[in-house]
């Protein structure tokens, strides 16, 4: 899943995937819609629908509009929130690839009450790296490790699907 070479961690991302696809079988139920976050959790709903061939409403959620840093960011390209569902009552999981600060998380649960209320929202996430600055946690990671805030692990897809992660070192602001 993981190999440690000179200081540095390599994560199997498509073994992680595989611990994350068994994780959260317990926490879908036949009521449940699943919510990816733009761009990384967008990719992780769309092969679980196809590998654990789940049949259940399913969407998307941009954090680009409630992110406090917005100013510094602007609007990210990734796309726009798509909830082909009601929201209000629903029992909804949301999926995101990497859980950090709690910000994304934050940003994204704000534009999900813009549609609604839903019953419940629970969190499934493939890596909790830690580091928190809001009181946000996952109810499922796939994989709990420690970054320093001078690193950044990100998700990325081949053409394929297959996910791998990508860490480089943050550049200061």
């Amino acid at each position: 899943m993981s190999t440690v070479n000179q200081g540095h961690i390599e994560l199997d991302a498509e073994s992680i995937y595989k611990e994350f696809c068994a994780g959260i079988k317990p926490l879908i139920k036949p009521t449940t819609a699943i919510v990816g976050v733009i761009s990384g959790g967008s990719w992780l709903v769309k092969r679980l629908v196809q590998d654990l061939e789940l049949h259940c409403p399913v969407g998307s959620i941009s954090s680009g509009l409630h992110r406090d840093d917005f100013a510094h960011r602007g609007l990210s390209d990734g796309g726009q929130t798509k909830l082909p569902f009601q929201v209000e009552g629903a029992d909804i999981l949301l999926i995101d690839d990497v859980l950090y600060t709690g910000r994304t998380i934050r940003a994204v649960l704000n534009e999900l009450y813009d549609f609604g209320r839903p019953a419940r929202v629970q969190l499934a996430v493939l890596v909790d790296r830690g580091g928190r600055e809001l009181p946000i946690q996952s109810d499922f990671a796939a994989v709990r490790l420690s970054l320093t805030s001078g690193k950044k692990l990100t998700l990325e897809q081949d053409p394929q699907g297959h996910f791998k992660f990508s860490m480089e070192s943050k550049s200061a602001t």
